[in-house]
Formats: structure tokens, sequence, C-alpha cells
């Protein structure tokens, strides 16, 4: 078997972060959001569009228990933009920087990373392209 990419990643939110991850992931960070069929109870999780080939399902649950260090460490999302803008455009969507890496590995090799948390306490990883 010769795997080429990650197709998606499955997160639990809130049932009512709905409103939250839409505000987060489309209209902070800039992804886009699939959530016609979410809204049309056609299916049970929205989407969070990273790119042609790779989407974040959110799956709102009422079982809801936010990550931690036990089961969780963070999904690294690979951006077109260079560390400096990818710093610019979270300071101008005020959104946190918990950290910065200036060369983690990764699947494609090292490149400079920033490290943020969404509204549900999930840390995401917004990675230079190599």
């Amino acid at each position: 078997m010769k795997a080429r990419h990650i197709d998606h990643v499955n997160l639990r939110i809130p049932e009512d972060g709905v409103e939250a991850a839409r505000e987060f992931y489309g209209d902070r960070l800039g992804f886009g959001i699939e959530d016609a069929l979410f809204e049309a109870d056609e299916k049970p999780f929205l989407d969070v569009r990273l790119s042609a080939t790779g989407v974040i399902h959110l799956w709102p649950t009422a079982e809801f228990e936010p990550p931690a260090a036990t089961n969780y460490d963070h999904v690294c999302v690979v951006v077109e933009e260079s560390l400096a803008a990818i710093e610019a455009e979270l300071d101008t969507a005020g959104i946190e920087i918990e950290r910065t890496l200036g060369s983690p590995l990764g699947a494609t090799g090292e490149a400079a990373a920033a490290y943020v948390r969404d509204p549900f306490g999930y840390r995401i990883e917004l990675k230079e392209r190599v």
C-alpha cells in the first residue's frame, strides 16, 4: 500500500460550537466552510476545506470533551504564506500565537510554523510550504 496524502481529519466539537467553528476557521483563518449538507441534515458534520484534497470534518456532539495532552497534540496545515505573513494574518485576525518554531520537521521537510488554538482547544500548526 502506498499512501499519498491525508484526505481528512475528524475533530469533535461542542454541540453548540458550529458558529464558533465557522468564525474561527472560515472568517479568521480564511479556510472554506462547506456546510450545505450539514445544514440540510444530510450529514452529521461540516467541513473546513483546506485544499482541493484535504478537509477537516467538524462533528458537533453533546459528548464533547476538550482535547488533553493524553489524547491529542495538533493538526498541521501547510499554507502558502511565509511565517512573517502567517504571523501578520493571525495578528490582524486577533488570533493569539501559542508559539513559533523555525523549522519543525514534517512530512515534506522542515519549514517555519506558528501554533494556535481553535475555540475548542485543538492546537493547529500553520506551516510554511517547503
